[in-house]
């Protein structure tokens, strides 16, 4: 996770989006999307105590709070890819998600919304 992420500009984000609401995206389409809200969460929610998880896309660390050097964090916060683009585009609510979610503050929804 020594990788930063970086988002996408909102042109080719809503670009991604068109795809994705049409069901026409691809596997690139999902990665880029996942990495574009890990990106815009880690902005919104700096920090190291919860890593999110978005399988096999990536995951992320952030949410201040204890810090942790070795192993596993306090808090983690597991999906698939459709899952968190549509709680993160706001087209899910948190309470209504299939996460798994484990640890001190692991609810997101304080910072959904993303986009």
């Amino acid at each position: 996770m020594a990788r930063r992420l970086t988002p996408l500009t909102a042109a080719e984000f809503a670009a991604l989006c068109e795809r994705i609401d049409a069901g026409t995206a691809d596997r690139s389409d999902l990665k880029a999307a996942t990495k574009h809200l890990l990106a815009l969460l880690v902005q919104r929610a700096p920090g190291t105590s919860v890593e999110v998880r978005v399988p096999p896309f990536a995951a992320v660390q952030c949410i201040a709070g204890a810090r942790h050097t070795r192993g596993t964090p306090p808090a983690v916060v597991e999906m698939d890819a459709g899952t968190w683009i549509a709680l993160a585009r706001g087209q899910l609510e948190w309470s209504e998600a299939q996460v798994r979610a484990s640890g001190e503050r692991s609810d997101l929804s304080p910072y959904l919304p993303l986009a």
